[in-house]
């Protein structure tokens, strides 16, 4: 109220003073006096109404400025409260975020250390499938050798009664054959 009064007083200061310099304006035919009482009265009917405007509207005006003051300050403690709220939501989503990226950063570690053991687990289960693979080979070579080499003692075997039979057909006579039968069949006969 303080303040609205003194801002009315400083314009009718202000009024006054432009009055008072327009009057002391150069002055033709002498109707100074003239203009000092319209200066007066169009001051006093100014001031009657600046007056008056206050009395009919200081009471809404106070309570526009008042009302429209608890509304900037209830805006700006809401303001307050929401920017709080924000940097609180915030700080909670950042640290959900570097939760949720150190939990990231843990699963890869973890991905790549099992792909590394899975790695190696392959690796060995390879190398093993592979020395099997290796012996059975080897096992399987051995027989075959073996079969092949039996196989050739039989057919050596063959070969040298099959060329012993030839050599002894060619070389024995029919008195060799007699001499020897001869001989055989003594030897049955003083076994029996």
């Amino acid at each position: 109220m303080k303040k609205t009064l003194s801002s009315v007083i400083s314009i009718v200061v202000l009024l006054i003073m432009a009055g008072v310099a327009l009057a002391s304006g150069d002055a033709e035919g002498g109707h100074e006096g003239n203009k000092w009482i319209d200066l007066g009265k169009k001051t006093f009917n100014f001031v009657v109404l600046i007056g008056l405007l206050y009395w009919l509207l200081a009471a809404k005006m106070k309570e526009f400025f008042t009302g429209r003051r608890a509304e900037i300050k209830e805006t700006l403690e809401k303001s307050v409260e929401k920017k709080a709220e924000a940097e609180k939501k915030h700080r909670e989503y950042s640290e959900k975020l570097d939760k949720a990226s150190l939990e990231i950063d843990g699963i890869f570690e973890m991905i790549k250390a099992q792909g590394v053991t899975e790695k190696q687990k392959i690796i060995e289960d390879a190398e093993k499938t592979a020395k099997k693979m290796k012996e059975d080979a080897q096992a399987r070579i051995e027989q075959e050798l073996k079969k092949a080499a039996d196989q050739l003692k039989a057919q050596a075997a063959q070969a040298s009664v099959q060329m012993a039979e030839e050599i002894l057909k060619r070389s024995i006579t029919a008195q060799d054959h007699e001499t020897m039968v001869k001989e055989y069949m003594g030897k049955v006969v003083s076994k029996h």
